[in-house]
């Protein structure tokens, strides 16, 4: 790892073979077989006694899911460190460029540092029960490095006290009017693997030439994809631009004064892998928890209590949430993301200056 440079443009030389999403095609002749939990694997984590995870999820969410694990595998201490997705990436590259490997699993909403992260040899390939049963063939790497553990949209949002639902805006286009301007919060690419992920599939879908007239709108900028949720939860905004769903299910349904408009366009469509890494300290541990997190148990927990959509064949949405397939998508494609990820950042702050 001698020299690893932490930029997308240094760090993907050489990888134009990639396949088109996270999910690439096998290298292996044959992918690993699945892995039950039994009372040795469990009784070797209680030995270790830990399990460290890095995660971009937002922290009472990742707190929440982290004692449910624990009271689940008494003995068992997860450890939660949590940052925005590309603080993960460059924390994990500055670790391994040291030799210091802290990080047991890892979970990010940018899915293009799952290509970097197999494609250098860094992760250990796991296939948790419920994965190879429950999960769609798009959802689980081929060589078993890794699954979408999370999935969840960016969204436009509102606040009702200070937007009437028939004034609200219905799509992106509706941002540019003029009325709003001075009233919008935003959150960046540079430190929401969400938003970096969104604004790839805006400017795919819309072009730049809609983020440069947003750029004049007198934006409030922020960091985190939680960040314009909760901003506009405490009226400081009366629109958000983007941000997760997920934090504004909880918002409302918590009775804030928020709404989610899933706009005309097509909505940005997140997915957050799990992996276990190679170097862990806890390895035991670590796949005692990588197993847990794909249970049905798990994930219909992170859709309840987190706000957070699931793959998982058997997982059921939660009632008053809008279904997942009534809404329109725009398309997700984590090898683009990986690619065009530096320049994106670049010539979004470019625009967004503060």
């Amino acid at each position: 790892m001698r020299g690893w440079k932490f930029s997308r443009r240094d760090i993907i030389k050489g990888s134009a073979a990639l396949a088109a999403s996270a999910y690439a095609a096998p290298i292996r002749a044959q992918a690993p077989a699945s892995e039950a939990v039994t009372p040795a694997l469990v009784e070797a984590a209680k030995k270790e006694g830990k399990v460290v995870w890095y995660t971009s999820v937002d922290l009472p969410v990742a707190e929440k899911i982290a004692k449910a694990f624990e009271a689940r595998y008494p003995g068992v201490a997860p450890r939660v460190e949590r940052s925005g997705a590309e603080r993960v990436f460059q924390r994990i590259g500055q670790e391994y460029g040291s030799r210091i490997y802290a990080a047991d699993v890892v979970n990010s909403s940018d899915a293009a540092h799952f290509i970097v992260w197999k494609r250098d040899g860094l992760l250990a390939p796991y296939v948790p029960e419920d994965v190879a049963k429950h999960y769609p063939a798009d959802h689980k790497d081929a060589d078993g490095m890794f699954a979408t553990w999370r999935a969840w949209l960016s969204v436009i949002g509102y606040n009702t006290d200070l937007v009437k639902r028939e004034d609200a805006p219905k799509s992106f286009a509706d941002l540019l009017d003029p009325k709003w301007t001075g009233k919008i919060v935003k959150a960046h690419p540079g430190y929401s693997g969400t938003i970096l992920t969104a604004t790839f599939q805006m400017a795919r879908d819309l072009g730049w030439e809609y983020f440069e007239k947003l750029a004049k709108q007198k934006i409030m900028q922020v960091q985190s994809s939680a960040d314009p949720p909760k901003k506009l939860s405490l009226g400081e905004r009366a629109v958000m631009a983007d941000g997760n769903e997920y934090n504004m299910f909880l918002l409302k349904e918590s009775g804030r004064p928020v709404e989610i408009v899933y706009p005309t366009e097509g909505s940005p469509l997140i997915i957050g892998p799990n992996g276990i890494f190679k170097n862990a300290p806890n390895p035991n541990a670590a796949r005692l928890f990588q197993s847990w997190m794909f249970t049905i148990e798990a994930q219909q927990m992170a859709i309840e209590i987190g706000g957070l959509r699931s793959f998982h064949a058997l997982a059921k949405e939660k009632p008053g949430r809008k279904p997942l397939k009534e809404i329109k998508l725009m398309k997700d494609d984590a090898a683009a993301v990986e690619k065009q990820g530096e320049d994106i950042k670049a010539r979004y702050t470019q625009l967004f200056r503060v």
